[in-house]
């Protein structure tokens, strides 16, 4: 064959199978609940971070500790969760393990983080989790763009709700200092 530059450009075009369209349906939920943690991941990265640098400025938190040793910590572990949250964003499969790792971390905070952190750790260790997160997968949401989850009028209802509990939780805690 002859090289003709006036052709059209050639490529590799995805078929959609309906069973891609099916295995996408089927696990659309775990993909979202596990880009959720991503997201939750982003947040705790901020307030580690916030709260490092916050104790570089010199006050003692706890007594016989250098600030500047935990804020060093809080720093890591900050710039650690942001990295793993980056990697469940985009349903890497090596941020299984940090998510573990984190989430086993997360077990500690009774009850509330118990719970969570067990729904985290149910998320990623399960079936349909360990499927999300594979090649496979990546090429399933390739092949099927038009496939999305619809997202509950409740649901942002509960979010909007949460954010200005949250923000003022915040408003209270740096009025009263």
């Amino acid at each position: 064959m002859e090289f003709n530059p006036y052709a059209a450009p050639q490529s590799r075009v995805l078929q959609v199978t309906p069973q891609a369209e099916i295995d996408r349906m089927q696990h659309i939920n775990t993909e979202a609940t596990i880009k959720s943690v991503g997201v939750l991941y982003y947040l705790g990265a901020l307030a580690l971070t916030v709260a490092g640098v916050a104790a570089f400025t010199g006050r003692e938190i706890e007594e016989g500790v250098p600030p500047q040793l935990l804020g060093a910590i809080f720093v890591a572990m900050g710039a650690g969760q942001g990295v793993v949250g980056y990697g469940l964003r985009g349903l890497q499969s090596w941020a299984r393990i940090p998510t573990v790792i984190f989430s086993c971390i997360g077990l500690i905070g009774f009850p509330l983080g118990t719970l969570i952190n067990a729904y985290i750790l149910a998320k990623v260790l399960g079936k349909q989790g360990k499927f999300v997160m594979t090649p496979e997968y990546k090429e399933i949401i390739a092949a099927t763009p038009h496939v999305k989850r619809k997202t509950s009028i409740v649901v942002w209802v509960l979010l909007i709700l949460l954010l200005i509990i949250l923000i003022g939780i915040i408003a209270a805690v740096t009025m009263g200092k």
